[in-house]
């Protein structure tokens, strides 16, 4: 692993805290790779934050596939380096780099997301496929068993992801719930970013917390399963669901403000959960 792994692990730190934390519950030798493909996911799906215009975001993810793809592309980047050599190291599929990459080029648009099957395959190709590229890290024999597992894990942790995220994306524009389910709740992508988001946005986040919930009790269903050797790449599940609790608790809604969870509960949760496992169902 290349010697400036401090700055990777800084970098996963500052920009995705929830996955940072659970790799600290890896084992030493298998650590500096889940950061590095944390590192990897957050340079990816914060593109949209740093562009102005779609174009030179899909230069950069160009850049990523070169990366990904082996080479001198990514010399001197801290985060390729890193990423470079994990990939190489665990004989990591190259095509989950590039499905997750094309996936990301939606985030560069205001198109709306055409339907609930899109935004599930979306999060296959996201969230899913990072849980089951960490699975494959820890215990390269046992990952494939828990695929599916890590399909309805990743389903769970991206919507409340964009859940969480709602503020933001209405903010610039973005619609990330799917226009068959605004419909059914009486809305449309233009009315649900605009202004308070009409009387049908509450019903829409309430649709996608039900979504949310209804992969988190699929993946709960299965987890007590889990071997304890790829617990780490499943540990920010508990967080999402501790996300979605305190989302339906509050007196605000997602649309109006991000739901936090503070640190001593996210460390609280994860240490149960690393320690215990998730309990039979």
């Amino acid at each position: 692993m290349p010697q400036n792994i401090e700055i990777v692990m800084s970098a996963v730190r500052a920009a995705d805290r929830d996955r940072y934390l659970s790799a600290l519950y890896a084992p030493a030798d298998k650590r500096d790779a889940l950061v590095s493909l944390y590192a990897f996911n957050a340079e990816i799906a914060s593109i949209r934050d740093r562009i102005h215009e779609p174009l030179p975001g899909e230069v950069r993810l160009q850049w990523w596939r070169d990366v990904a793809a082996g080479g001198e592309a990514g010399a001197g980047h801290p985060v390729a380096e890193a990423l470079n050599a994990t990939i190489a190291a665990f004989k990591l599929p190259k095509l989950a780099f590039e499905n997750m990459l094309e996936a990301r080029i939606f985030d560069l648009y205001d198109d709306p997301m055409p339907s609930r099957t899109d935004l599930e395959g979306y999060c296959g190709e996201t969230a899913a496929a990072l849980i089951q590229l960490a699975a494959m890290v820890l215990d390269p024999a046992e990952a494939p068993r828990f695929a599916e597992l890590a399909g309805r894990a990743g389903c769970a942790q991206a919507v409340t992801g964009l859940l969480l995220l709602l503020p933001l994306h209405r903010k610039r524009g973005q619609c990330f719930v799917p226009v068959d389910i605004l419909a059914a709740a009486g809305s449309s992508p233009e009315e649900f970013v605009a202004g308070d988001g009409g009387p049908g946005a509450q019903r829409a986040v309430a649709a996608m917390r039900a979504l949310a919930r209804e992969h988190l009790s699929a993946f709960e269903q299965g987890a007590a399963a889990l071997p304890v050797s790829l617990r780490p790449a499943f540990l920010p599940l508990v967080l999402s669901r501790a996300y979605l609790d305190k989302m339906e608790g509050s007196r605000r809604s997602p649309l109006d403000g991000v739901v936090r969870l503070s640190a001593l509960r996210r460390h609280w949760l994860l240490l149960r959960r690393a320690s215990r496992g998730w309990p039979a169902l």
